[in-house]
């Protein structure tokens, strides 16, 4: 079951243009639910960090945190931290299925469906960041 966002959380969705909020909250769900496929990452802690919904894990040193927002350019994003390659090895295995912001972003145009298999994998992968030693 995917909790309800905390209230500042819930209010930065709402502040969202519709056809990016409906994107944004597909990531969500998503993120809840490769969490739970990975009991070793532990229950995730949802909060604002720079203005955006983020997600981290709550087992120290376990994942890297994603954020989800709205890019200059429009549509919605889920962000990744730029210091690790994460985005560099979604881009290898997604061919031109995604568009990137360098090494920090996967973009979507409005109104876009989430393509879970792909998203998933850069998700479980930002989850374990850590666990895996930053390679793996």
């Amino acid at each position: 079951m995917i909790p309800a966002p905390p209230p500042e959380v819930a209010a930065a969705f709402a502040g969202y243009p519709a056809d990016a909020r409906s994107g944004l909250l597909a990531l969500r769900q998503l993120i809840f639910e490769q969490a739970a496929d990975l009991p070793e990452v532990g229950p995730l802690t949802e909060a604002l960090r720079w203005g955006q919904p983020a997600y981290l894990t709550e087992v120290t040193h376990s994942g890297s945190t994603l954020r989800l927002g709205v890019p200059k350019s429009g549509g919605f994003a889920l962000y990744a931290h730029c210091q690790t390659s994460l985005i560099a090895d979604l881009a290898l295995v997604a061919g031109g299925a995604l568009r990137f912001e360098g090494n920090r972003a996967v973009l979507f145009p409005p109104g876009a469906t989430v393509p879970s298999d792909l998203i998933g994998l850069l998700i479980r992968r930002a989850l374990t960041w850590h666990r895996r030693g930053a390679s793996g």
